[in-house]
């Protein structure tokens, strides 16, 4: 599968090596300095390359946004339309004074569906540091760590699902948007941003959260 990376630091560097390594082809774009694009993609591997915010959205089946929350809509104006696209949304709402309020307390996930329109928005690979994820990709058995995804349209769910199992994690749907705020920011008691969860006490999680909504 072919991926475009918007925002190639930690958490977007981290999550192309891993695709690539998977298998995949990954385009790396968006940086104050292009020249650690190319060393990126040169890091990373065969699979890889570096561009532009928009050739990363016509390059990819599938689409990253990785950047810092201060920057997104400056990002968004590079990539041009996202309409049809699988958008892997990544990113966390910490503003200048910490976590931002959002309008009328949308979720950080809806908020960006808005900003994105058309696009087939997951959110996925934002609860865990990207040193953590590093770390801890490709661990097996009752120790592989979950990453939770949410989002309204299935088939780009499954799609994601599909590339967090090859980035070497265990995919667990956390449902749409009425439960994505739950694996937003902030780290708080009875969510699971922040938290590390093996697959058990992941479906625990989403099997209580369905019986107490």
């Amino acid at each position: 599968m072919k991926i475009g990376i918007i925002g190639a630091g930690h958490i977007g560097g981290n999550a192309g090596r891993l695709f690539a390594q998977a298998g995949h082809d990954v385009l790396f774009s968006f940086s104050r300095d292009p020249r650690s694009l190319a060393d990126l993609a040169a890091a990373t591997g065969p699979r890889a390359t570096h561009g532009t915010p928009g050739e990363a959205v016509k390059f990819g089946e599938v689409v990253m946004l990785s950047v810092p929350w201060g920057v997104i809509d400056e990002a968004l104006a590079q990539a041009g339309s996202l309409a049809g696209k699988i958008v892997i949304d990544t990113t966390n709402q910490f503003g200048s004074q910490g976590v931002a309020k959002l309008p009328g307390g949308s979720s950080a996930a809806e908020y960006n569906q808005r900003r994105m329109p058309g696009a087939k928005l997951v959110k996925a690979y934002n609860t865990l540091t990207s040193g953590f994820q590093a770390s801890a990709a490709g661990r097996t058995g009752a120790d592989r760590v979950v990453l939770f995804y949410a989002g309204e349209d299935p088939d780009a769910k499954a799609t994601v699902a599909a590339l967090i199992d090859d980035s070497g994690f265990a995919p667990v749907d956390l449902g749409g948007w009425n439960t994505v705020h739950y694996m937003e920011a902030p780290r708080r008691p009875g969510a699971v941003y922040g938290e590390e969860y093996h697959l058990a006490d992941a479906q625990a999680f989403v099997a209580q959260l369905k019986e107490t909504r």
